[in-house]
């Protein structure tokens, strides 16, 4: 099973058999109520009819088409409607399946454009310490949660991290973006100094590192990489699998922060999960510089069998029409302060060090057990699940993100469940 502790798992299995707006139901009959969109990805709320109706008509008027050489009309309008909610800029798509492939599409095109215009030099990336970008060796290689990268050996060479933003003695209990920390970002102006800019293709960060146990960028951070990126002509990579699609009260966190990447990789809130998919999102002057030679010669060696799948393509469609519908994708910006003051209400909780908050993501840190890391944060998690409730465990950490059709009476249940668990764990 993935990111599962198989022989604790099999010994008291935790089994989900259907799933409802805001709530999941475990095989015994018990309402679990969803603190964390399933894996950061239901942004709709579970099961929705509007998104299951427009699987099964895509299902049966045509189950699958090439896109090699191919092309489905679905595909062509899910990309359409995709790129009017990102800047203007931002305004060509390439699909995947998830959010590993998403990334891995990134770092192959950023080398593929530099390439193209006669600086294929530029071969090394910049990941950040404790960054998350998937499973995929591209995606490990850049990132920096040592336990996804310690056991697997031979990574992509030439990769270098920044230091991540996250310094509990200058931010504990900040609210939103800490004040503290908008110089780590210089340090990108070290390790170009390093290896020269002529060899660096691409800097790829989360513009809130969310797998890792919520790191909010410091005020300003995001702003100084973008500066550093333009002086050395580096492509900034924004990875945007959780933040994109409403997360932070905005459709993308590009429109959050208001810095502008030259790629976006997405997933998850993408089709509301219902079918695996992904995209990536690049300016035009990337495609445009791939766009030279016969026109009948292919101009980008890389795809995927499912990428544009009509399945998932029907389902991304349908779930933009939930979203404008119900205003979800802002929907984040009016909850945000109620979330915030919930959140920070677990403060005087047991074993509470910490808490980070943005948009509709929390993450609440725990005092580890000595010599005894994860085991405290995973009892609560087990407790909370007992007790009606769906949370997601990091290191130490509680991280959720619940579905953006959250009602403040869930937010409370939510905050009073942890309260109480957090009593009961050792």
């Amino acid at each position: 099973m993935p990111f599962t502790a198989n022989r604790q798992f099999k010994q008291a299995p935790r089994l989900l058999v259907s799933a409802s707006g805001m709530y999941y139901r475990s095989d015994d009959g018990r309402q679990i109520l969803d603190g964390t969109a399933g894996l950061w990805c239901v942004n709709a709320g579970h099961c929705r009819t509007e998104i299951t109706a427009a699987i099964q008509k895509q299902a049966a008027e045509m189950d699958f088409a090439p896109t090699f050489q191919m092309g489905h009309p679905v595909a062509f309008e899910f990309a359409s409607q995709l790129v009017q909610l990102l800047p203007p800029g931002l305004d060509h798509v390439f699909f995947t399946n998830s959010g590993s492939e998403s990334v891995d599409t990134a770092l192959k095109v950023a080398l593929a454009y530099h390439r193209s215009r006669g600086e294929g030099q530029r071969t090394r990336f910049i990941g950040r310490e404790r960054g998350y970008h998937g499973v995929g060796f591209g995606g490990i290689s850049v990132g920096g949660i040592v336990t996804n990268r310690k056991a697997f050996g031979a990574q992509l060479p030439g990769v270098d991290h920044l230091p991540h933003t996250y310094d509990r003695t200058h931010q504990a209990f900040s609210r939103g973006q800490p004040e503290w920390g908008a110089h780590l970002a210089d340090e990108l102006e070290r390790i170009v100094a390093l290896h020269d800019a002529s060899t660096i293709a691409a800097v790829i960060v989360e513009p809130v590192a969310c797998s890792t146990g919520v790191l909010v960028p410091p005020k300003g951070y995001l702003e100084k990489l973008r500066a550093i990126c333009d002086k050395h002509g580096l492509l900034l990579i924004f990875d945007e699998v959780i933040t994109g699609f409403g997360r932070l009260g905005t459709p993308f966190a590009t429109d959050y922060f208001g810095v502008m990447p030259d790629i976006i990789t997405s997933a998850k809130g993408l089709t509301n999960a219902t079918v695996p998919m992904g995209a990536v999102f690049f300016q035009k002057k990337i495609y445009d510089a791939f766009m030279t030679g016969p026109e009948n010669a292919i101009e980008l060696f890389h795809g995927y069998t499912y990428s544009g799948h009509p399945l998932a393509a029907a389902a991304g469609l349908a779930t933009l029409d939930v979203y404008r519908r119900e205003g979800l994708l802002t929907r984040a910006a009016e909850l945000a302060g109620y979330w915030e003051v919930a959140m920070h209400s677990l403060r005087d909780a047991a074993h509470v060090v910490d808490i980070r908050n943005l948009g509709l993501i929390g993450a609440i840190e725990l005092e580890p057990i000595a010599g005894q890391p994860t085991r405290r944060a995973f009892s609560a998690f087990v407790k909370c699940f007992e007790k009606g409730l769906l949370i997601r465990t990091t290191g130490d950490t509680i991280a959720l993100s619940p579905p953006l059709i959250v009602e403040k009476g869930q937010i409370d249940q939510i905050v009073d469940t942890i309260r109480t668990v957090l009593t009961e764990v050792e």
